[in-house]
């Protein structure tokens, strides 16, 4: 019997967020990794609103919890946002208690207001992973750029600045793969990104190419998005923190490459060109 088959044997893995991004991206691969021989007995636990867990409603995390031995944590609207740490933190600390001390937390990459969420979870005694993500690919084919794209035109508060677009189906396999390689990631903050640094310009031309269409990239100031995000009903306090956070994310901190995904999956990530084919194929960017 191998290391990994002994760790993963019989492990129930709680994965909350899973109806969403990325959720549902770990949630999937953690059943494929249970279909193999090396991680035998992998159980997947999904967790979301619809099926009883609430981030806000902490009666409801004693449920999901029990009989668990490892979670992947992704904190709703934003792991900076200031509800963040104290959730996760309580969480945690309720996990291990509970006996769910393995636990894998997904952060922002060079976003500073996601450290006091990370600093909860590694004080609350669990033995602990970060991962802190790039932007998102799959944030031009899910959620609210979608619909502008549709029309033609996204309208974004990104300047010119190069961003590592990773895949999230990269996220889940590193996730999959802290949560079922025993100690190796314990303790560890994984940085991780796409294989290549793009604009928002040039990822709207590369969804250009993949669809045979013509769309364009209108940048914008923060303030000005906020105002946009206001006029579609999006709450006062939230679109504060957003143009915080867009003011200060997208200022070219992370224009830079890591290697981590092929060291951790020993394959290279997903590349933007491939994410566009896909979603160009399925339709996505159909108005």
């Amino acid at each position: 019997m191998t290391q990994n088959t002994q760790n993963t044997r019989n492990t129930t893995v709680l994965v909350t967020g899973a109806s969403g991004r990325t959720g549902s991206r770990v949630a999937e691969a953690a059943r494929a990794a249970g279909l193999t021989v090396r991680a035998a007995g992998l159980t997947v636990r999904a967790a979301s609103r619809a099926t009883g867990f609430d981030w806000a409603d902490r009666a409801s995390w004693a449920a999901a919890l029990a009989g668990a031995d490892a979670a992947y944590l992704m904190y709703p609207t934003d792991v900076g946002s200031p509800s963040a740490a104290g959730a996760v933190g309580t969480l945690a600390r309720e996990a291990v208690e509970a006996g769910v001390r393995r636990l894998v937390l997904l952060s922002s990459r060079g976003e500073e207001r996601a450290r006091p969420t990370e600093e909860a979870l590694k004080e609350s005694g669990a033995h602990w992973t970060v991962v802190r993500a790039a932007w998102f690919a799959q944030n031009f084919s899910e959620g609210p750029l979608v619909e502008g794209l549709r029309h033609g035109e996204l309208v974004f508060p990104a300047g010119e600045v190069r961003e590592p677009f990773i895949d999230v189906r990269d996220i889940a396999d590193v996730v999959v793969t802290a949560l079922t390689a025993g100690e190796r990631y314990v303790g560890r903050t994984l940085d991780i990104t796409g294989p290549w640094l793009l604009t928002f310009r040039e990822a709207v031309a590369e969804i250009s190419a993949a669809t045979g269409g013509t769309f364009t990239y209108t940048p914008v100031s923060a303030r000005q998005y906020g105002e946009n995000l206001k006029a579609f009903g999006v709450p006062p306090e939230e679109v504060d923190f957003l143009v915080d956070l867009f003011e200060s994310l997208l200022d070219g901190r992370n224009a830079h490459l890591s290697e981590e995904v092929r060291q951790i999956l020993g394959r290279a990530p997903h590349d933007f060109s491939e994410f566009a084919r896909e979603n160009a194929a399925a339709g996505v960017w159909k108005a």
